[in-house]
């Protein structure tokens, strides 16, 4: 977890840098140019490269689309047409990511589906690329275990490596952070945090789908692709928890069950408490149901007060809080990318590896327990070699999508029984 003086380090104020600086020149006069590959060209990978590119305005440098690779060779033409990259540079397949990383980019936004994460990420460090990964990082425990291995591996080559956990970059959860930090706020002594929302979109099997196809395409109601809702959505939240508590949960006991999902294999709900040691759980609660009660926050109870993540504090004193300064103000998808760009040109690259490593295990490790119906440990999941969680991985993997067959569909409509899967 960040100590100290790295979250201070990443708090720090940078509006008033970015408002005097003039613009980052090469040699020849002309400002920074960053070459970037995107790999998963779909939405989100979209919407990065939009923030990456108001991010370098915001810097005086600039942003260039050079390549792009997705499993749907179209949707790679796609975004590179859509950004005036060069369409030889549009790699298809599920092992067109390696085609990628032989380009000149030197930056890579990672946003295939989550299962691909770990993979992409190892890939990429050993190519030497800086990196913005979407958030989640890995769908199970092995996955896990690689990717904080490619994280260190980029921290010693010096490579940045910044996650989609765009709350970490927000100023008012900054503030509330720094106020936890200095104990201004007290200590937690547990709390609720939610996602629950209807589910996000179904894409029906077209008739040109392979198996792999059709996973890759609909990848959001697969548990094999996305690691399931709580780990692909809820983890939001959960890295909140994390941050502010300052570590994470020791162990899960998890509920969950599917009563209406059309396609897939996921839940429709999880009921989770996370032990975080010394008296403080933290009870998690994520639902995809269309048509019911919406809400999505984090709300933690201190010996002194009540937080709102990102919004109203209430001391139970009355008192007012005098909140730091931190900076971070304005939209903070932008932010992230703007401070990853900041972090390359001073030298002092962001890392952000483990912090999120952290919490897509601690999604992990409830979705396992709701799944078996069995108390599962974050030890078993990444250091404890005999546990029978350690191993737990899905299948088919990522890389049984770059070979030239097709992959073994899993039973659709069919999720896991606790007590018996």
């Amino acid at each position: 977890m960040q100590n100290r003086r790295e979250f201070i380090r990443s708090a720090a104020t940078l509006s008033a840098a970015m408002a005097a600086a003039p613009a980052v020149v090469t040699g020849q006069g002309a400002p920074r140019l960053f070459k970037v590959g995107m790999i998963g060209s779909g939405r989100r990978a979209s919407a990065a490269f939009e923030n990456l590119r108001n991010a370098a305005k915001s810097l005086n440098v600039e942003v260039r689309l050079v390549a792009t690779a997705d499993y749907f060779l179209e949707q790679a033409q796609k975004a590179a047409k859509k950004y005036g990259a060069d369409e030889k540079f549009a790699f298809g397949g599920g092992a067109s990511y390696k085609k990628l990383l032989e380009t000149e980019c030197e930056l890579v936004i990672l946003a295939a589906p989550p299962a691909f994460r770990p993979v992409h990420v190892a890939a990429a460090v050993a190519a030497g690329k800086h990196i913005f990964a979407e958030k989640p990082v890995a769908v199970d425990p092995p996955g896990i275990r690689k990717f904080l291995e490619a994280a260190a591996s980029a921290k010693a080559k010096k490579l940045a490596l910044v996650a989609g956990t765009q709350r970490r970059h927000q100023a008012t959860y900054l503030r509330q952070a720094v106020a936890l930090q200095k104990g201004q706020l007290g200590k937690i002594l547990g709390g609720t945090i939610y996602w629950c929302q209807a589910r996000g979109s179904v894409r029906p099997r077209r008739e040109t789908d392979t198996n792999a196809g059709y996973m890759a395409n609909n990848w959001m109601n697969w548990a094999e692709m996305s690691g399931d809702h709580i780990v692909e959505q809820h983890v939001h939240n959960i890295d909140i928890a994390n941050w502010f508590i300052g570590r994470a949960p020791l162990s899960a006991i998890g509920v969950g069950a599917r009563l209406r999902r059309p396609t897939g294999n996921q839940y429709d709900f999880f009921s989770v408490d996370y032990d975080y040691g010394e008296g403080v759980h933290i009870h998690s609660l994520s639902r995809q149901i269309p048509g019911c009660y919406s809400r999505v926050g984090e709300y933690l109870t201190t010996d002194a007060a009540e937080i709102m993540g990102g919004g109203k504090v209430r001391r139970f004193d009355g008192k007012e809080v005098a909140f730091e300064d931190v900076g971070h103000e304005g939209d903070p998808y932008v932010l992230e990318h703007a401070d990853l760009l900041r972090s390359i040109l001073d030298g002092n690259v962001l890392n952000e590896g483990e912090n999120v490593a952290t919490s897509t295990a601690t999604a992990i490790m409830g979705r396992i327990s709701a799944y078996t119906g069995q108390i599962v440990r974050l030890s078993d999941l990444l250091t404890q070699a005999q546990s029978s969680f350690y191993n737990v991985a899905f299948k088919p993997a990522a890389v049984d999508f770059e070979g030239p067959g097709d992959i073994t569909l899993p039973t659709e409509n069919k999720p896991p029984i606790p007590g018996k899967d």
